[in-house]
């Protein structure tokens, strides 16, 4: 596996991620449902078709993850993986006890899945795939 840390990313790759996965929403319905705060609220609104907490986890798990990214909800640290085949939860930098690390998007680099890790414990891990 090969990572690159691809340093202010982060604002981009959250706008990649609010057109590929939410672009069915108006700005006022992403705004009305807080995901000016959390992109994930796509998820826990029921915003959008996703997997949730061991299918999401098993969803992920299946991917081939050739080339993804990861990123955050309040910083804008990201990084690049490719040949990513093997990368499972486990090994994903999350830390649910640090605020700028807590909320994790991984995104395939085509936008074809997603998978998020929130800080809140009772909701997700998400996973949305589109077809």
């Amino acid at each position: 596996m090969r990572v690159m840390e691809i340093p202010k990313w982060g604002t981009y790759l959250r706008e990649q991620w609010r057109a590929s996965f939410a672009s069915h929403l108006s700005n006022e319905e992403q705004k009305l449902i807080g995901m000016d705060g959390f992109l994930w609220h796509l998820c826990s609104w029921e915003r959008v078709k996703c997997f949730a907490k061991d299918e999401a986890i098993a969803a992920f798990n299946k991917q081939s993850k050739i080339k993804c990214t990861i990123f955050y909800q309040f910083i804008d640290e990201a990084y690049l993986l490719e040949n990513a085949r093997t990368l499972t939860v486990e090994e994903l930098p999350y830390d649910l006890y640090d605020m700028y690390h807590s909320d994790i998007y991984i995104m395939d680099w085509n936008s074809k899945w997603t998978f998020i890790m929130t800080h809140e414990s009772e909701l997700g891990p998400y996973f949305i795939q589109k077809f």
